[in-house]
């Protein structure tokens, strides 16, 4: 039974297999799932099967950045994400203190970058070097790291420097519209395929601010101009002008809708590319203004015209060939585009020009049509070739500054991918050379480099075996005998060139090198050459010819003729300048393709090995440009191409950070602190002590003593960090000292920055605690400070309280017992003179008698008053203030009437009356008076503790008078 695996077939039996190794990294890996893991080099175990399967489980996350040691892994997403290159997300890169600690980013290596420049110690010249194959996404990277630095390198404080960074900033990013539509096309694997090379060199000032930029380019694919691939598309620009022209540029150029041409192939495909207006904007801001920008367009039609001139097979070879009858509309259309004579540019397009003999006499020889069609396509490659190199010296002058106002710069390198189509030639054979160039340079400074400074550090290192593809390079450029050679030195007979005869002298003279093949069942001749990425079939039909790039003079000298103001910019009518003719004649050497390519790359490379470089590579998931589709056995090859495995394998079995002696213990010197001091010796000593003894000038000797005592305290921090009860935890983790620097593994380093954090923690918890104990006893002191103030306080209001109530206490006890005694005394003096009264009226005894007006009113008064001195006597008791208020309301409000209505009568209508108030009543004493309104004012209390006895109890009281 078949099962359909991201669209291939697979059998069910493996299936056992692929569960089986789905358990076993779950196992392996058990910490995190796949799509966690930011740093390949966690994978556990390192083979190609769990990178592939970590790949793909982030890529179906949407997460489509990895490291993998000192290399960023970007997988094209064939997806817009703009949320993943907003300049916000920029900003939080730029603005983080490790951004290396957020998730991988191309913003990352950007910023690692910058800050390598940025460094005032000594700043080095950076490089970010983009490879991967075509399709992958090297363009849109380089494109996006562009709009980085735009954002975090131009941040000037004044307004003019900040006009000429806004300025600097809009060219570089307008470079990028116009390089594209004029150097990039639609292939097989790529809709936006760069089909050349360039490196863009961001430049900054001392204060790490982009000043400018530089643009170098390498191997245009010019052929690509009057020639195309099936399903392949010429450059963008020629289809932004037939789809984006308005109605009177496409009168003026000569445009008119539905026109066909035949450089001009699936013009019905739209692409994103296809946007005429962005590129005209963009070369506006660049300086070139629009008049100049029609005659480029009236040039380019022109080249569209010139590829639908046909020629016809002559008749007789004395005869120049006779053109189509459907061309003859295309040569005229094409002379007045490019303001050339019709009639000379017909004869130099079908008549060769031959200069023999000493004496240089001129020969006239008519062309065949195959000589024909390869002097029209010459002409275009030519015009376009010069056009693209006049855009670039535009775009460097806009953007280029003066070298004096930069001193550092970091580098995008953009290259051409890897590629490997069903009819590869000259193009294909510089652009994979150039690959293996980078690849061989990757090797050279990350896994030799790496592994010969662990030789030189004296570390026991086991190496790893890695793909080292200079037996490819040594079969491509080596020296005597390569395939460069033996193309430049067929290029250098004079005699026809034969693609048989090409490939038996590669096969004859190459014989037993191991990166050279052949495919015997090939009926094309071809030669195959293994590459890093994998083996490639090259044709040898034209090779020759192609790295020759021959240009008749006479072609040169008729675009010298022209009267358009780009051609004449383009081809200037130079008297020193000598023909290619002149200079056979002088018998120097010419300059094939492959010469001019190979000695500008070897100079790309140099500036290369003087930088510090940073790799990006681009994977490519699927080559239909599928999103969410991951193809395993397509991006299995990538990986095996690059050599990501081995990086990784070097990365995670060796030791990536190293550090230098003295940088060493500056840092991790504080770790003494762990180990227990027993007695000052020279591998214990204090903190002190070392730091008085370090300078940036100690020698090496006295550093070991310091590097060794720090080194001790490992086993304590391994142990401390162990799990309980697992042994292999317990092991001291990978650490070495070299003869000048520290090599250690990513875990080692993470329990060195703990312990270091741990020491910082206790000498911060030390600080914290002191700092505590003087807060607490500060705070106890004005506490208790606080409470001696607040009791004096209240001891104070509390005593002033006290002698206010005494003080009202005695002005009541003194207006009392004045006002008690004055009543005693009267009711005594009045009593008293009642009784000698009665005692001078004893013979008359009458039972009522009335009394003087002043008694009578002073006996009134008595008896109203009484109930006030009973409330007054029993205040403390129970009567509260509201009721003591009626009670003395109502006994101020009885009513008084006449004297003569007040009477004393006795029970014993015989008696005589009352003796005296201190003498006991004989028999019962009423008081007639009116009821009180208040409730119980008529009921004597009973007596209390605290209530005072006065004469109105001894009124009430009724007493048998005892007679002698």
């Amino acid at each position: 039974m078949l099962q359909q695996v991201n669209g291939h077939s697979s059998v069910s039996d493996a299936q056992g297999g692929e569960s089986f190794r789905e358990d076993l990294q779950e196992f392996l890996s058990g910490e995190a799932p796949l799509h966690q893991l930011d740093d390949l080099t966690k994978v556990n175990p390192v083979t190609l099967e769990t990178v592939l399967r970590c790949l793909q489980a982030r890529y179906m996350a949407d997460t489509f950045y990895t490291n993998a040691g000192c290399t960023l892994v970007a997988l094209n997403p064939f997806k817009p994400v703009p949320q993943l290159y907003s300049p916000e997300l920029m900003r939080e890169y730029h603005a983080a203190p490790q951004p290396q600690k957020l998730k991988p980013h191309i913003f990352t290596v950007g910023e690692q970058t910058y800050r390598n420049v940025k460094s005032l110690i000594e700043p080095v010249n950076q490089s970010i070097i983009v490879s991967g194959e075509s399709g992958a996404g090297k363009t849109w990277t380089s494109r996006c790291l562009m709009k980085f630095y735009a954002v975090v390198a131009a941040s000037p404080t004044s307004w003019d420097s900040h006009k000429i960074a806004e300025r600097i900033e809009q060219r570089i990013l307008n470079s990028n519209p116009v390089m594209e539509a004029f150097g990039n096309a639609c292939t097989l694997r790529n809709n936006n395929s760069s089909r050349f090379g360039k490196f863009i060199q961001l430049q900054l000032n001392s204060a790490q601010q982009m000043t400018g930029a530089a643009v170098q380019t390498y191997l245009l694919e010019k052929t690509r101009v009057a020639c195309q691939a099936s399903s392949e598309r010429n450059f963008h620009i020629f289809y932004q002008m037939c789809k984006g022209a308005s109605a009177d540029e496409r009168l003026q150029w000569h445009l008119p809708k539905g026109a066909a041409f035949s450089w001009l192939p699936n013009s019905e495909r739209t692409l994103e590319e296809d946007c005429f207006e962005v590129t005209r904007e963009a070369m506006l801001h660049l300086g070139i203004e629009t008049p100049t920008q029609n005659n480029v367009f009236k040039v380019l039609a022109g080249l569209l015209h010139l590829g639908n001139i046909r020629f016809a097979d002559s008749e007789d070879e004395a005869q120049p060939c006779q053109l189509m009858d459907d061309a003859k509309c295309s040569v005229r259309t094409s002379a007045l585009l490019l303001l050339l004579p019709e009639d000379p540019l017909l004869e130099t397009l079908r008549i060769r020009t031959i200069r023999a003999g000493r004496q240089q006499q001129v020969f006239r020889k008519p062309c065949s049509r195959a000589e024909c069609d390869t002097r029209r396509d010459c002409l275009a490659k030519l015009v376009y070739s010069r056009l693209f190199d006049w855009l670039v010296s535009v775009i460097n002058s806009s953007i280029c500054a003066d070298p004096s106002s930069w001193s550092t710069f970091i580098g995008l390198l953009d290259v051409y991918g890897f590629e490997s189509f069903p009819h590869n030639s000259l193009e294909q054979l510089c652009i994979n050379y150039a690959n293996e160039k980078l690849q061989q340079h990757f090797v050279a400074h990350y896994l030799r480099a790496q592994q010969e400074e662990y030789t030189v550090e004296g570390l026991e290192w086991s190496f790893v075996n890695y793909q080292d593809n200079q037996t490819c390079l040594d079969l491509i450029e080596g020296s005597p005998l390569s395939i460069c050679s033996l193309i430049n030195e067929e290029c250098r007979l004079n005699r026809p060139s034969s693609a048989a005869q090409l490939q038996t002298r590669i096969e004859s003279a190459l014989a037993g090198r191991p990166c050279l093949g052949h495919n015997k069942l090939s009926r094309e001749p071809s030669f195959i050459v293994v590459h890093y990425a994998g083996p490639v079939r090259y044709h040898t039909a034209g090779l020759v010819e192609k790295n020759k790039d021959p240009i008749p003079p006479e072609l040169t000298r008729l675009l010298q003729q022209s009267q358009d103001p780009v051609l004449k910019v383009l081809f200037p009518t130079d008297p020193e300048e000598k023909s290619q003719e002149e200079q056979g004649q002088s018998r120097a050497p010419v300059l094939t393709v492959v010469s001019k390519f190979k000695a500008s790359l070897e100079q790309l490379l140099q500036v290369l090995h003087r930088t510090t470089p940073h790799y990006i590579r681009c994977i490519k998931p699927n080559g239909q440009g599928q999103a969410q589709t991951f193809l395993r056995e397509e991006v299995l090859s990538q990986l095996e191409a690059c050599g990501l495995v081995e990086t990784i394998h070097i990365s995670a079995a060796g030791f990536p950070i190293r550090v230098s002696h003295q940088n060493f213990v500056e840092r991790y010197e504080l770790l003494r602190r762990l180990r227990p001091r027993t007695s000052p010796g020279p591998c214990s000593l204090s903190l002190d002590e070392g730091r008085s003894e370090w300078s940036p000038h100690t020698e090496e000797a006295a550093l070991q003593p310091l590097l060794q005592d720090i080194l001790r305290t490992l086993p304590a921090l391994t142990q401390a960090a162990a799990i309980p009860g697992d042994p292999a935890e317990a092991m001291p983790a990978p650490v070495y000292c070299g003869r000048t620097k520290v090599f250690m593994t990513d875990s080692m380093l993470e329990l060195l920055e703990r312990g270091r954090a741990q020491v910082l923690e206790q000498c911060a918890r030390c600080i914290q605690g002191g700092w505590r104990r003087h807060q607490h006893r500060k705070q106890e002191r004005q506490r208790r400070a606080a409470v001696l103030i607040q009791a004096a306080v209240r001891s104070w209001l509390s005593r002033k309280h006290i002698q206010r109530l005494h003080t009202a206490a005695m002005v009541i006890q003194r207006a009392w017992q004045r006002w008690r005694i004055r009543m005693a005394c009267l009711a005594s003096k009045e009593l008293d003179g009642v009784e000698e009264k009665h005692l001078s009226q004893a013979p008359h005894s009458p039972s009522s008698f009335p009394l003087p007006q002043a008694q009578t009113r002073l006996l009134g008064a008595i008896i109203r008053l009484w109930p006030l001195g009973l409330v007054l006597a029993n205040a403390a008791v129970g009567v509260r203030g509201f009721q003591r208020k009626l009670v003395v309301w109502a006994c101020l409000q009885l009513p008084v009437g006449s004297p003569s209505t007040y009477t004393i009568q006795t029970a014993q209508q015989e008696q005589a009356g009352v003796m005296s108030i201190r003498a006991l009543p004989q028999g019962s004493i009423r008081f007639h008076c009116r009821k009180s309104p208040l409730r119980y004012a008529d009921i004597c209390p009973e007596p209390s503790p605290y209530s005072v006895t006065g004469f109105n109890q001894i009124l009430l009281e009724r007493h048998r008078l005892s007679h002698p």
